[in-house]
């Protein structure tokens, strides 16, 4: 594969014909101001109104970005009858109720929810059942699928290279996390830290590049700088393939004293390697708000070299048109969008898995989980 081609492909994310769709957004944290509606407006989306419960915040968010109509709580956005998809951007925990307050509105046609979908894979599925009851499209923000360099990993794993892809056969995947998020305040009162908020993240890239895999072992330790109590701190991971294949992620959360005096080392890299080529990369948003873009290179037995495509584009905020616009497009075409609330219940049954596995100190299929909701 060119580099050329792969850069395009990776950085050029497909665009709905018709941007007129009104869009309400309900949230105006950071994901919302700083990653989503930058994106939007780039994209040339319209946005109709927002809401958010600070009045003045969200005064603020919509001036910033050119937004007609303000709204006090979400209910008043979505009693617009010109609305038709909704944008959803608050804590977990509060995530189930808006939702269905959104599909009692038939003008409103589509949803794209935050990740997790829900705080527990009962109510996920239950989630994802009345959306489709009331034909309301759901799509989950997973946004890591559109980071440059997983899309272009994917396209290595799944695009040929003469007879067999430029990967060929996956043998071992691993992803390499050095970092420390910003925490939000909501996360206390949930109980959990790194693997619903962090980790799932890079357990669905995994699906992503790979599939699902058969069962996952999991071990959790507490992450010293993170004062509330919690059990998924540090979180290490091995994902079992029926193929052979084995995935193993690293997500640490501490560091080291990084923030405490010591030297800094921080960042995420990732590795594929195949029968008959080898991948690796970085992932550029623990840089942010510095723009550092992620990177890949890869080399394959036809061109032993490294090869290194690189672009300008960034995770945080350019790849967050990916997913709205992967729902419009769907909902423009009569389509299932690629990160449908169905699929995303296989990642949050590797979620619950992992928990699971941690708890019971064994590996954990995760097909019986998703049975038992």
């Amino acid at each position: 594969m060119e580099s050329s081609e792969l850069v395009d492909w990776a950085c050029r994310l497909p665009l709905p014909r018709d941007r007129s769709t009104p869009i309400g957004c309900i949230g105006t944290g950071f994901i919302m101001a700083d990653c989503h509606l930058p994106a939007y407006r780039s994209a040339g989306l319209n946005i109709r109104g927002i809401a958010g419960r600070n009045p003045e915040r969200t005064q603020q968010v919509a001036g910033q970005h050119g937004i007609p109509n303000c709204h006090k709580h979400y209910s008043e956005l979505l009693d617009d009858p010109d609305i038709r998809l909704v944008d959803i951007a608050v804590p977990p925990d509060a995530q189930a109720d808006v939702i269905k307050e959104v599909v009692k509105r038939k003008h409103i046609r589509g949803i794209l929810a935050q990740k997790p979908l829900a705080c527990h894979l009962t109510e996920a599925i239950e989630l994802v059942r009345l959306c489709a009851q009331h034909e309301v499209t759901l799509a989950v923000n997973q946004n890591m699928r559109f980071d440059q360099s997983v899309r272009a990993a994917h396209k290595l794993i799944h695009a040929p290279s003469q007879k067999q892809s430029v990967i060929g056969n996956p043998v071992l995947a691993t992803i390499d996390m050095r970092a420390i998020p910003h925490w939000m305040p909501w996360q206390e009162r949930q109980g959990w830290l790194t693997c619903r908020i962090m980790s799932i993240h890079h357990l669905d890239t995994m699906r992503y590049w790979f599939g699902d895999p058969e069962r996952v072992y999991a071990s959790f330790t507490k992450d010293p700088r993170t004062r509330f109590e919690h059990t998924d701190g540090i979180g290490l991971y091995i994902l079992e393939y029926a193929n052979g294949l084995r995935c193993q992620i690293c997500d640490d959360v501490w560091t080291g004293p990084a923030r405490e005096g010591s030297a800094s080392d921080i960042g995420i890299r990732w590795r594929i390697e195949g029968t008959n080529g080898l991948a690796k990369g970085t992932i550029g948003w623990p840089s942010y708000p510095d723009r550092t873009p992620s990177t890949i290179d890869y080399s394959h037995r036809e061109t032993p070299d490294w090869i290194r495509p690189r672009w300008e584009k960034v995770w945080f905020p350019d790849a967050f048109i990916g997913p709205m616009a992967d729902l419009m497009l769907a909902m423009e075409n009569g389509k299932i969008p690629s990160l449908n609330g169905s699929d995303n219940l296989r990642t949050l049954g590797l979620v619950e898995a992992c928990y699971r596995s941690a708890q019971e100190k064994r590996a954990v299929e995760i097909q019986p989980l998703l049975d038992e909701g």
